[in-house]
């Protein structure tokens, strides 16, 4: 399996970064440094996945791609 795919982006309002797993609902984390944000955002698919599996629940596929991805084929 492909891992997800993870977006970064600068926060204006809180000062840092936030990185986040589209394909992982709420599946967030923010950070002061781009490489901040992407530990804790690990920490958090970690815990994602852990409860969705104790939960029984459905764990999504990665199918999120970019749109510029996507015009690549």
């Amino acid at each position: 399996m492909s891992d997800y795919h993870i977006d970064i982006f600068v926060s204006e309002e809180d000062g840092g970064y936030i990185a986040d797993i589209p394909d992982l609902e709420a599946c967030s984390a923010s950070g002061a440094t781009p490489q901040e944000a992407l530990a804790q955002l690990e920490l958090a698919k970690k815990a994602w996945l852990d409860a969705a599996r104790q939960e029984g629940k459905p764990i999504p596929q990665p199918r999120y791609r970019p749109l510029i991805y996507q015009a690549r084929g």
